[in-house]
């Protein structure tokens, strides 16, 4: 008789975040660090005065979070090839704040998209959660895109190069009139388009 094996329930997380008094709040986005950032990921980050970083998995050696912490305050998630831990979460939901107003909720998570589409389970995931904006990592491709109302933002990979990836962090700035998201080279310190 064949045993049914049961998946692992992911480990959620949820906090809520308060915009600077001018209603403006920036996050750096990381992902794909395997333990290895660029060098001149510190100084990026440190150029981009962030209210917060966010780290989308692939994370590596945890030593790489708490170097990351010392910049901001940090919200990471575990990758794929994270180890299970008390300390990181599966998945983050964020809600930021303009005193009692919601500005933006956001789901941070390792693997949302199959090429420039929503994941299934994640798009019903972001709709229970009402987030607007999912932001992951993964696949290394930094990617800003829209599929099922929700906004997709990966910043792409800040650790090794893969193949002829740059290598880049992102930038998700808040404003009491909009949002923007940035990729930003980590080699030049320059906002990133695509060729």
């Amino acid at each position: 008789m064949a045993r049914k094996v049961s998946a692992r329930k992911p480990v959620c997380s949820k906090a809520t975040l308060q915009a600077r008094p001018d209603g403006k709040f920036r996050f750096a986005v990381v992902a794909d660090t395997h333990g290895k950032p660029h060098p001149d990921t510190a100084q990026r980050i440190r150029e981009l005065e962030p209210d917060a970083i966010l780290h989308a998995g692939d994370i590596g050696e945890l030593q790489v979070l708490d170097r990351l912490a010392e910049l901001a305050p940090l919200f990471a998630v575990r990758g794929n090839i994270d180890v299970q831990t008390s300390q990181v979460p599966d998945i983050v939901t964020l809600e930021l704040m303009d005193g009692e107003r919601m500005k933006l909720r956001l789901l941070l998570l390792h693997i949302a998209v199959y090429g420039p589409k929503l994941r299934a389970e994640v798009a019903r995931l972001a709709h229970s959660e009402r987030a607007s904006l999912v932001v992951c990592g993964h696949s290394h491709v930094p990617f800003i895109g829209r599929d099922r109302g929700v906004t997709l933002f990966n910043p792409g990979s800040i650790g090794p190069r893969r193949f002829q990836l740059p290598i880049m962090l992102g930038t998700i700035d808040i404003s009491r009139e909009s949002a923007r998201l940035t990729h930003i080279d980590c080699e030049t310190g320059k906002t990133w388009l695509p060729p």
